[in-house]
């Protein structure tokens, strides 16, 4: 499928160095897009789907890092079904595993833990709930676990592992798992702050040094914080991501924010929901973080934007979060939520209101156009201009 938008007000690039690209058009042509800025007039009339932004602004897909998907779209822990779909209608079109550590009676095991992280990466494969893509199995660290087997499950698919659920009797016992699992290539991950449930133990700034994974998880806390000192050193001592959550604790995750710009770090500076969780379950989340932390610090939005998009990709090595030419077609049309008293989406943001939601394209294909289940009414209004495939994309919102 070949779709143009068209009539932008405003292009995003998800890269927070080099944060806007000129011009009004995107060109998508399968799964990948195909232009970002200006396009012939023959590419807009070819496509087979023409969408007019009516102003609206042009954002990557958002990329939830910190997501606990367990099996489909279903969440045992708040008894949920459907819930990655509304998260589509929160702007997400990736998420991420944190590990399926909800699994009713998951297994502690050395084979149990590794059958679980395979089974949840063949899961999502090629299940795409309501359009998201899903990266799961993550194969959570416990003790027993070798070099062999971490590039067993390198070599089946399985991309990420997460410290801080084993049953290790001091957090620096994983220092050797860690290690093990980023020999074999696998993106190690890491519980930050606080216990939260049953099984898991605080890990602080110390723990995370001597670990040293890819990413901190909810550094500002999941939910509780660890020391204040302990957000600095990590910045000046390491390369570690700064993943901040929802779910978290607010007050450091501006903290962590601040801290990561004064100090050259903002690129490994990432943004994620922790959700679903004893928090419960937030399709807004993204946006909401995003909001606050525009809203409550000096930063421009479009930088944290970036750290939603972008800047995850990078640090997972994904194909999205940049509208650039051969990028992945995950994006998304936001606004000024209609009512409020700012003219754009960016405004709105650094205002602290959540962006609208206009449209959410991923894969190369509208998944809606018009207005999101789950924002509030964008103040333009995005439509389908011409159409020439048997689906009433406007009629997905609802």
């Amino acid at each position: 499928m070949k779709v143009a938008i068209i009539n932008l007000g405003q292009i995003v690039t998800g890269n927070w160095r080099e944060p806007f690209v000129s011009g009004d058009t995107i060109v998508i042509e399968g799964e990948r897009i195909a232009s970002v800025g200006s396009a012939p007039a023959d590419a807009v009339s070819k496509a087979d789907v023409a969408i007019d932004a009516d102003g609206m602004t042009a954002i990557p897909g958002l990329i939830d890092s910190h997501v606990h998907v367990t099996f489909g779209d279903y969440t045992p822990r708040q008894r949920a079904v459907g819930y990655l779909e509304s998260y589509l209608h929160g702007g997400t079109t990736t998420a991420i595993s944190a590990s399926e550590v909800h699994v009713p009676g998951r297994p502690r095991d050395v084979d149990g833990v590794k059958a679980l992280a395979v089974a949840a990466q063949r899961c999502f494969e090629d299940y795409r709930p309501g359009g998201m893509r899903v990266i799961a199995g993550s194969v959570i660290l416990e003790p027993g676990l070798k070099r062999a087997d971490f590039d067993e499950l390198k070599q089946k698919g399985v991309r990420l592992a997460k410290a801080g659920f084993g049953a290790v009797k001091s957090s620096y016992d994983y220092v050797p798992l860690v290690a093990d699992a980023k020999a074999a290539g696998l993106i190690t991950t890491c519980h930050t702050g606080g216990s939260s449930i049953p099984g898991s133990g605080a890990i602080t700034g110390d723990h995370l040094l001597k670990m040293h994974p890819h990413v901190s998880f909810h550094i500002n806390g999941g939910p509780t914080a660890m020391p204040d000192a302990d957000f600095e050193r990590v910045i000046k001592e390491s390369k570690i991501a700064l993943q901040v959550c929802t779910a978290g604790n607010l007050r450091t995750t501006l903290l962590c924010a601040r801290l990561a710009d004064t100090n050259g770090a903002f690129d490994r500076f990432i943004i994620a929901t922790d959700t679903p969780t004893g928090s419960g379950i937030m399709p807004l989340g993204m946006l909401y973080t995003i909001a606050h932390l525009s809203s409550l610090t000096d930063l421009p939005p479009e930088h944290f934007i970036c750290a939603a998009t972008g800047s995850n990709a990078k640090v997972y090595g994904l194909d999205s979060g940049l509208l650039a030419p051969g990028k992945a077609a995950d994006l998304v049309l936001i606004d000024a939520p209609d009512g409020g008293t700012q003219k754009t989406a960016l405004a709105a943001i650094k205002h602290g209101d959540i962006a609208a939601i206009g449209a959410v394209v991923t894969a190369g294909v509208p998944r809606f156009v018009g207005r999101s289940r789950n924002t509030p009414a964008t103040t333009r209004k995005a439509r389908v201009a011409s159409s020439r495939v048997t689906q009433d994309f406007a009629a997905a919102a609802h």
